[in-house]
């Protein structure tokens, strides 16, 4: 074991971090959320990963992305957090893909690089439904983050089914076009927020990229989803048999 787990193996136990060692973990989406998450999985003491974005950072990611900085603007998001991943564990195994992955995409990604487990922390729809929907067909084991945004009350973040979300409108999206397609919602699980999202805090976009729209968004929020996530994986990929 490398010394800089030492607390994590008090914790879980050296059985446990073998068995984080060995596992593959792949994070779509490196914003608010994913960005938060890649790096609590990092530091976790996961032996490989895949991290998945094709955007670059602009001054308005800097209130709530860890790796959005004056230096940072204009950067790959993947491949700054790729060096910041290393920086923290040289060891690690590390996929980087630089793209934004399109739904045909999806399907040869996950047969190529067979991940035992996906952090979907996208946030738009099309994409997001595609990844649980390859998942769900491949049997690989997914979580998905819906909206962190127009909402400011961490004690309402939770981790669910996603049958269960309720008061977002991007888990209600997401929930009527899998129904549409008679796609069961069992083993699909979602970090959200039960607040009502402020509707005031809403905008409108250009359409690029399957995004229509964002809410506005406090520092702390989409951190503490990349957070329950993490948790969440890092239990599974632990207690697991």
């Amino acid at each position: 074991m490398a010394h800089w787990l030492e607390r994590s193996e008090l914790l879980l136990g050296a059985e446990n971090i073998e068995k984080l060692q060995k596992a593959h973990v792949l994070v779509v989406g490196l914003g608010g959320i994913g960005s938060f998450a890649a790096e609590f999985i990092a530091r976790s003491g996961v032996g490989t990963m895949t991290i998945i974005d094709g955007d670059v950072f602009d001054p308005t990611n800097k209130n709530r992305q860890l790796t959005a900085l004056d230096s940072t603007i204009g950067k790959s998001k993947s491949s700054v957090l790729a060096d910041r991943l290393i920086d923290i564990n040289p060891e690690i195994k590390l996929h980087v893909l630089d793209e934004f992955v399109l739904p045909e995409r999806v399907w040869k990604i996950l047969e190529e690089y067979k991940p035992d487990y996906v952090m979907d922390c996208i946030d738009s729809v099309s994409p997001k439904l595609e990844w649980i929907t390859a998942c769900k067909r491949l049997k690989v084991k997914i979580i998905t983050h819906l909206g962190a945004g127009g909402k400011k009350d961490p004690s309402k973040v939770q981790v669910t089914n996603l049958e269960n979300v309720s008061n977002c409108k991007l888990g209600a999206h997401i929930k009527k076009r899998m129904r549409s397609k008679e796609m069961s919602f069992r083993g699909i699980t979602a970090v959200y927020s039960s607040e009502i999202q402020d509707k005031n805090s809403l905008k409108m976009t250009n359409g690029l990229n399957f995004k229509k729209s964002f809410y506005g968004t406090i520092s702390y929020m989409p951190a503490l989803f990349g957070l329950f996530g993490a948790a969440e994986v890092i239990d599974y990929l632990t207690t697991k048999k």
